[in-house]
Protein backbone atom coordinates (compact mmCIF):
# COMPACT_ATOMS: atom_id res chain seq x y z
CA UNK A 1 0.00 0.00 0.00
CA UNK A 2 1.42 3.39 -0.96
CA UNK A 3 1.50 6.47 1.23
CA UNK A 4 -1.08 8.10 -1.06
CA UNK A 5 -3.42 5.16 -0.51
CA UNK A 6 -2.95 5.31 3.26
CA UNK A 7 -3.60 9.06 3.25
CA UNK A 8 -6.72 8.62 1.14
CA UNK A 9 -8.10 5.98 3.51
CA UNK A 10 -7.13 8.10 6.53
CA UNK A 11 -9.07 11.04 5.11
CA UNK A 12 -12.17 8.86 4.76
CA UNK A 13 -12.19 7.91 8.44
CA UNK A 14 -14.53 9.65 10.89
CA UNK A 15 -12.79 12.24 13.10
CA UNK A 16 -12.65 9.97 16.16
CA UNK A 17 -10.94 7.22 14.17
CA UNK A 18 -8.48 9.70 12.62
CA UNK A 19 -7.60 10.84 16.14
CA UNK A 20 -6.86 7.24 17.16
CA UNK A 21 -4.59 6.75 14.14
CA UNK A 22 -2.78 10.03 14.77
CA UNK A 23 -2.26 9.12 18.44
CA UNK A 24 -0.86 5.74 17.43
CA UNK A 25 1.60 7.32 14.97
CA UNK A 26 2.80 9.91 17.49
CA UNK A 27 3.32 7.24 20.17
CA UNK A 28 4.98 4.65 17.92
CA UNK A 29 6.96 6.58 15.30
CA UNK A 30 9.31 9.42 16.13
CA UNK A 31 10.82 9.72 12.65
CA UNK A 32 9.05 13.07 12.24
CA UNK A 33 10.99 14.54 15.19
CA UNK A 34 14.33 16.26 14.65
CA UNK A 35 17.31 14.42 16.17
CA UNK A 36 18.06 17.49 18.32
CA UNK A 37 14.63 17.23 19.93
CA UNK A 38 15.12 13.54 20.73
CA UNK A 39 18.55 14.32 22.21
CA UNK A 40 17.04 17.11 24.32
CA UNK A 41 14.34 14.76 25.61
CA UNK A 42 17.00 12.23 26.62
CA UNK A 43 18.86 15.00 28.47
CA UNK A 44 15.66 16.05 30.25
CA UNK A 45 14.85 12.46 31.25
CA UNK A 46 18.39 12.10 32.65
CA UNK A 47 18.03 15.32 34.64
CA UNK A 48 20.54 17.25 32.55
CA UNK A 49 18.62 20.52 32.48
CA UNK A 50 19.25 24.05 33.66
CA UNK A 51 16.63 26.57 34.69
CA UNK A 52 16.27 29.34 32.09
CA UNK A 53 16.73 32.07 34.72
CA UNK A 54 20.07 30.51 35.63
CA UNK A 55 21.13 30.41 32.00
CA UNK A 56 20.23 34.05 31.45
CA UNK A 57 21.66 35.48 34.67
CA UNK A 58 24.72 33.44 35.69
CA UNK A 59 28.16 33.11 34.15
CA UNK A 60 28.70 29.68 32.60
CA UNK A 61 31.43 27.45 33.98
CA UNK A 62 34.87 27.96 32.34
CA UNK A 63 34.60 24.70 30.36
CA UNK A 64 31.53 26.11 28.55
CA UNK A 65 32.90 29.60 27.80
Amino acid sequence: MSAQEVIAEFNELPPAERAKVAKFVVEHDDSWMPDEFRDAMKDAEAGRTVDMETVLRETPPPRLQ
